[in-house]
């Protein structure tokens, strides 16, 4: 069997697991709460702004960017395919802590991008793969 084929096999047989999992738990069970381990960070340039404005902006941009992401803060950045921005994952558990760093950007400064900040963990309703279905 193929690493392509086995990759596909063991997708498929996790997801009819969880679907089994969920299909099985009580629909009032709550699910479990998880830790944030990560943020997303979601910046769109905000309406009107110029194409100088980010210009003259860009560069200091850029290199606090890298800055962060040497300080480990920011896992991966990468660009928007549906519209003018980015979008961060960062090594951060805490929204306002992430809020308070990007407000002193440049470009979030001179009110030319905005960021959305997400808090995620891991997928909670991975937990009912490890109590087993009551017998019926």
């Amino acid at each position: 069997m193929t690493v392509k084929k086995l990759i596909t096999r063991l997708a498929f047989v996790t997801s009819a697991g969880l679907a089994l999992a969920l299909s099985n738990a009580a629909i009032a069970q709550p699910l479990p709460k998880v830790p944030t381990t990560k943020i997303i960070a979601v910046g769109t340039i905000t309406p009107g702004s110029t194409q100088e404005a980010i210009s003259a902006a860009l560069p200091q941009e850029v290199r606090e960017t890298v800055q962060l992401s040497l300080d480990g803060k920011i896992e991966q950045w990468n660009v928007r395919n549906d519209k003018q921005g980015v979008v961060f994952v960062l090594n951060m558990t805490n929204v306002e802590e992430a809020r308070a760093i990007f407000a002193k950007m440049p470009l979030d400064r001179a009110g030319l991008i905005t960021f959305e900040f997400i808090p995620v963990g891991p997928l909670s309703p991975l937990s009912l793969l490890l109590t087993p279905p009551p017998h019926q």
